[in-house]
């Protein structure tokens, strides 16, 4: 799809000097830094959403089965 956006003279600079260097079109170039830039909200998003579970909950392994994992991992070669 075609769309026009406005950037300041020097982002707009800076990319097509980057666009060259990477021997991509500049479609190319504001694709992937778009995409870059959602995946990388998405990501922060489930994290937030998973700090605020656990600031709720209490996620301590149960001792017990902290000591059976820990005298396993002993048991492993390395």
């Amino acid at each position: 799809m075609k769309t026009a956006v406005s950037v300041p003279d020097e982002l707009f600079r800076l990319a097509e000097a980057e666009a060259k260097k990477l021997r991509v079109s500049r479609s190319k170039l504001y694709a992937t830094a778009l995409e870059e830039y959602l995946d990388r909200k998405r990501s922060k998003s489930i994290t937030e959403r998973l700090n605020a579970v656990y600031s709720k909950q209490d996620s301590k392994l149960d001792p017990a089965l902290e000591r059976m994992m820990f005298e396993t991992w002993r048991k492993e070669r390395w």
